[in-house]
């Protein structure tokens, strides 16, 4: 652990040390260029200025030292609170924590021995011996302080009093480098990773039995050739602490909902990225992200999408959950950060938007997100254009589900359902036809003015919200049908784990659904995704996660898809399991299609729909992006009215330019399967418009 060191600083001069950010995921003292201090009450300690949202990563880093791997503790920790302090010295703190090496301080390697009496060391802290602790002390003096400065918050000092992991005689104590401990679990860890811990703990909410996780782990240890580290030493009794965790684990930590809550915070900081507290002027927020959901997002969240599923269990809840999901290469939605908000409009996200980007950001500065999808017209595209410099594109998953649910239950007629279903598509893109929407919302009420049942509703429901929806779709591309399976999937699962009647009572506390969220729920996701990627307990996977329509739909054959180009009202697609069946599917390459299978006609979107509409992309046969159609029109008036002012023109010709790139850009999505293609014509013709436009002027 020798880490580079420059000169003796004066204490008085650390705000003039360069803030240190190395770019690994986690890093140790060796990754820092250490500064000794000259005089004061750290005189000799070698100081260093780490962004405060790294210190995790720090203390992680430090735990992994490969000569005396080591956990560090919290022995102590004190805050203040801002504006507590007149004067703040120069390394004035609003939090001082110290972590010690949990192999110290004290020494108790002579009194298991039958060597000593024990009392030769005590702890510079005051504190008796640690009851459970006697076999693993060794007498370590390596610790660190970390303060985050007062002046600075967003800044951390890091003072490490005691590099070299020594005691008080200056030899190795632990690890490799001591002799006393070859052989022995001194030589490692003294208790096991928390990602182990995390590990377990996530098989035991899935229902693993105890065996089966050992059995597990010794296969684990034996397939990398043997144990090489603590968390190779998992013992049943690791486990049982574990369990007991668990069983004594309750989502009450108080009578009062909001000061459970507030207590659950406090204890789970670094698995919340946002928190503001209900007043009378603020919404309550609360922003959750585990360290798995972090590590999910920036893999499959890297130059790829994000979708949002909104406002969840608002009739039900106290509060409607929101959550952010990533697509993994099964096509399955992946939740990587829960939203928990009182406010039912999208005017306060630009506060948790802005948090999770720099999140992310921190972990990862090359982090780069290349679309956004929301659905809610309300959420707030600027704030999420800000924070992660993407597209955002508009995602209808949630309108479609909602229609066809309703027209089945209210409606008993296949062909008017049908008939009704492509007339809601039309009202969305009433913008090609009807300069106002509701004109056709209108429209549409004369027509089918017999289904009264399913007219209550949709005026009650929707009416008072189209404008929105058309206006935002006059405003953004729109996703495909394709990411709609997986969202739909998600949202079965949740609605499945979170409105079951037997928890009924909790749903009013907001302290049941972060417990619900954040360990069985959790759970779930991360099994699949360890069973992916090992192939172990691959006999416990849930079905729902490979039977997602977005990835069947990706293993049917072309050649099993029947398209009439010049008929573009049907399609087929034959049976995978019984070739002497077709499915029919009405609308084809439109969100608004119908299919006559079992699981479409439950109201779900189905792999033949999403089949279709992948091929009429692929040949280019679905009707134009309506966005695509929008831009277009502007910019041929722009070229037949161009501007009279030249700072507008100027400011014209950047915009077109600009747009230019944007069609490239959905290009790209539009092969990723996000977003309908653009006919080609449609892109030379704006292309060639662009060129046009700049030379003339």
């Amino acid at each position: 652990m020798k880490g580079h060191e420059s000169k003796m600083a004066r204490m008085e001069d650390i705000l003039n040390l360069p803030v240190q950010d190395p770019p690994c995921a986690e890093f140790s003292a060796a990754h820092i260029t250490w500064v000794k201090v000259e005089g004061g009450r750290q005189g000799g300690d070698d100081i260093a200025l780490i962004p405060f949202s790294r210190v995790d990563d720090f203390v992680k880093g430090e735990s992994s030292n490969a000569e005396c791997p080591a956990s560090f503790r919290i022995e102590s920790r004190r805050k203040r609170s801002e504006g507590s302090i007149s004067k703040p010295r120069v390394d004035g703190y609003l939090e001082y924590t110290l972590y010690w090496c949990s192999y110290g301080p004290e020494d108790y390697r002579d009194c298991e021995s039958g060597l000593g009496d024990g009392s030769n060391f005590k702890p510079a802290t005051g504190k008796g011996s640690r009851p459970g602790r006697r076999h693993m002390m060794r007498g370590c003096l390596c610790h660190f302080t970390v303060k985050r400065l007062y002046t600075r918050p967003l800044l951390a000092l890091i003072i490490y009093n005691q590099r070299k992991h020594v005691d008080k005689t200056g030899s190795p104590c632990h690890g490799i480098l001591d002799q006393d401990a070859v052989g022995t679990r001194a030589m490692y860890a003294p208790r096991i990773s928390e990602e182990l811990r995390q590990k377990v703990m996530s098989m035991l909410y899935v229902g693993i039995s105890l065996d089966n996780i050992i059995q597990h782990h010794m296969e684990v240890v034996q397939g990398h050739g043997g144990p090489h580290n603590r968390d190779d030493f998992l013992t049943r009794n690791d486990v049982r602490n574990i369990e007991r965790v668990i069983r004594n684990t309750s989502h009450e930590l108080h009578i009062d909902d909001a000061c459970s809550v507030k207590i659950w915070v406090q204890r789970h900081q670094k698995h919340v990225f946002y928190f503001q507290d209900a007043s009378a002027s603020e919404p309550f927020i609360l922003g959750i992200q585990t360290d798995w959901q972090l590590q999910q997002m920036l893999r499959h969240g890297q130059n790829g999408s994000v979708a949002s599923h909104s406002t969840f269990g608002s009739k039900k809840l106290k509060y409607p959950l929101s959550t952010l999901l990533v697509f993994d290469s099964s096509r399955n939605a992946i939740p990587v950060a829960w939203v928990i908000t009182s406010s039912l409009t999208g005017q306060d996200n630009h506060k948790w938007v802005g948090s999770l980007a720099e999140r992310l950001r921190t972990k990862d500065s090359r982090w780069r997100l290349n679309a956004f999808l929301v659905d809610d017209p309300s959420f707030g595209f600027s704030a999420i254009r800000d924070a992660f410099q993407c597209r955002v594109l508009l995602c209808v998953w949630h309108v479609r589900r909602a229609w066809i649910r309703s027209l089945l239950k209210t409606c008993c007629n296949i062909d008017v359902q049908r008939e009704m279903f492509k007339h809601l598509g039309w009202i969305l893109y009433s913008s090609r036809s009807v300069p106002n929407a509701m004109d056709a919302v209108q429209e549409f009420m004369e027509v089918f003015v017999d289904q009264s049942a399913f007219m209550d509703y949709f005026k009650s429901q929707w009416s008072p919200y189209i404008e929105s929806w058309v206006s935002c779709i006059r405003s953004l591309p729109v996703a495909g049908p394709e990411p709609h399976a997986a969202i739909e999937s998600y949202h079965r699962r949740l609605k499945y784990k979170l409105f079951n009647d037997q928890y009924a009572n909790f749903w009013p506390r907001i302290d049941w659904l972060i417990h619900t969220l954040t360990t069985e729920f959790h759970s779930l996701y991360w099994l699949d995704q360890y069973i992916v990627e090992t192939g172990y307990f691959s006999n416990l996977r849930d079905e729902s996660f490979s039977t997602n329509a977005w990835y069947q739909a990706l293993h049917i054959p072309d050649i099993d898809v029947i398209l009439d180009e010049q008929n573009l009202q049907v399609a087929k697609v034959i049976s995978q399991t019984d070739r002497n069946l077709a499915y029919t599917i009405w609308n084809p390459g439109s969100e608004f299609s119908l299919c006559d299978c079992h699981w479409s006609n439950l109201g779900n979107l189905c792999k033949h729909v999403i089949k279709v509409a992948m091929k009429c992309k692929n040949r280019q046969v679905a009707r134009p992006l309506l966005a695509a159609q929008i831009y277009r029109q502007t910019l041929l008036s722009l070229l037949h009215n161009p501007p009279d002012d030249p700072v507008v023109l100027d400011h014209a010709i950047l915009c077109t330019t600009r747009l230019q790139q944007d069609i490239k850009g959905w290009e790209d999505l539009s092969n990723s399967g996000l977003l309908q293609q653009l006919p080609p014509e449609l892109n030379s013709q704006m292309a060639d418009n662009t060129l046009l436009f700049a030379r003339s002027h």
